[in-house]
């Protein structure tokens, strides 16, 4: 990388970026990546390195990039009607069409979506639905939001309070007292070894249950939960979870947020994870494969139940009092109506389930020798390694050796980014859902091979 030359200056002195060392960085003391290009899973940056991107952005580029389908309805849109505000019964031929599209695709009982930007914005919008709601049917104070340690809903204050991840509360005053945490449906991580998967579900169950009778059900107002843990280590749900926590939220009254940013359209080889797990939601929470980001926008879908307390709600107290000067932004929408198409017409979803099998099969067979793996999971097109000093005995690195740290940046020097996701020693993957399996085995020999390098002289 260049290191003197205009581009990186103004980039050191001037950009903040997400998730970064801020001090580090502006100093010129750590490595960055400025991307030119890409196309199908691979991205290239002004260095010219080629890189396989194993995690398609963040999770999100689903369709793979340089799809030119989507591109031309950008610039269509633009041309035609860049913006207009969806505010007070205003749309356009794209969002609309583009609700019908999310509506068709989404869990029968569920047939209203109100867009906005991205996935932390759409759960501020859940919190304030569920709050809205029990207002309306005359209990505010059944307002309390149960997330899950581990897991990951965003990064504004609600719904960083929700994420379930040190980071995102340490220094910032956070969890906000709305917020309050349930056991994570971690099994590789359960509390006794010993425990068979139906026993941790029963654990997990029990948990909730003395959750909800220490704060009391009646200040509870919903229950938010990814069909899988994403960020917090792409962790499945043992067998029998939801089957054993949907029962309690019904019992109790809880409304249930099933958070499918990353799982929507597709990326589970069902269209919705609601689907893949046999869940029913009152709202689900949609963005990144909503368009494959190739323009911002997020969605929740709302029940038909919840819908008609919103509509009495507005009957009697007039209009919602919320909205986002960006909501079904005309070029998000046609992004999203030429992208729902593009995951129907390549048979994405399909893909996904076919090469997501493919592919946590070739790894597990790869890496079989490795001593320092712990756990591989997985479901559809998302993958984690996770490493251990030793997994007999259960004992983790040390946080300070950055084993996953330093392996993903090998495998990126070796041409495949993947992730070193938060908290753990967890390596992550989630590749677009067009991946081939020439793709897959390459994303196979880089990881086993960038394992081998970095963890030889242990």
């Amino acid at each position: 990388m260049l290191t003197n030359d205009q581009l990186n200056t103004w980039d050191r002195a001037h950009f903040l970026h997400p998730s970064t060392a801020f001090g580090t960085h502006a100093r010129n003391e750590s490595p960055s990546r400025i991307v030119t290009k890409a196309s199908g899973v691979y991205i290239e940056d002004r260095d010219g390195n080629r890189l396989l991107d194993a995690f398609a952005g963040l999770y999100c580029v689903n369709v793979g990039y340089g799809r030119s389908e989507i591109a031309q309805a950008i610039a269509d849109q633009a041309h035609e009607l860049a913006y207009y505000h969806a505010y007070v019964g205003h749309g356009t031929e794209a969002s609309i069409t583009l609700a019908k599209m999310v509506a068709d695709r989404a869990p029968a009982h569920m047939n209203k979506v109100y867009f906005g930007l991205g996935g932390s914005d759409a759960n501020e919008t859940n919190v304030k639905l569920v709050w809205y709601a029990n207002t309306v049917r005359g209990r505010p104070e059944k307002r309390k939001i149960i997330s899950r340690w581990r897991g990951y809903h965003g990064s504004g204050l609600i719904t960083g309070s929700m994420t379930g991840l040190t980071p995102f509360h340490a220094k910032f005053g956070l969890p906000m007292a709305e917020v309050i945490h349930t056991e994570a449906p971690y099994y590789f991580r359960r509390p006794d070894p010993a425990m068979s998967e139906a026993q941790f579900v029963a654990h997990c169950a029990a948990k909730l249950e003395e959750l909800i009778a220490r704060e009391g059900a009646e200040t509870i107002g919903a229950f938010i939960g990814e069909p899988l843990l994403g960020t917090g280590g792409i962790v499945p749900p043992p067998a029998g979870y939801w089957a054993a926590i949907q029962p309690i939220l019904k019992k109790h009254d809880i409304l249930l947020i099933v958070d499918e940013v990353v799982t929507g359209f597709g990326r589970l080889g069902t269209m919705m994870g609601s689907d893949h797990y046999g869940l029913t939601p009152d709202i689900i929470t949609i963005a990144k494969g909503l368009t494959s980001a190739y323009a911002p926008l997020s969605g929740s879908i709302v029940s038909d139940d919840l819908f008609a307390v919103l509509e009495e709600g507005t009957d009697r107290f007039g209009p919602f009092g919320h909205g986002w000067t960006y909501s079904a932004h005309p070029i998000g929408a046609a992004a999203g109506v030429a992208n729902l198409k593009l995951v129907d017409s390549l048979g994405l979803v399909a893909n996904a389930r076919e090469m997501g099998a493919y592919f946590r099969a070739t790894l597990a067979e790869a890496l079989a020798g490795q001593r320092f793996v712990g756990d591989l999971r997985g479901e559809g097109l998302l993958a984690a390694v996770e490493l251990q000093r030793d997994p007999e005995t259960r004992e983790d690195f040390d946080a300070s050796e950055k084993i996953t740290a330093q392996i993903v940046a090998e495998m990126a020097r070796r041409g495949v980014i993947a992730r070193a996701m938060p908290q753990g020693e967890i390596i992550g993957f989630a590749p677009p859902l067009c991946l081939t399996r020439a793709e897959a085995d390459t994303i196979v020999s880089v990881t086993k091979d960038a394992i081998t390098a970095v963890t030889a002289d242990i």
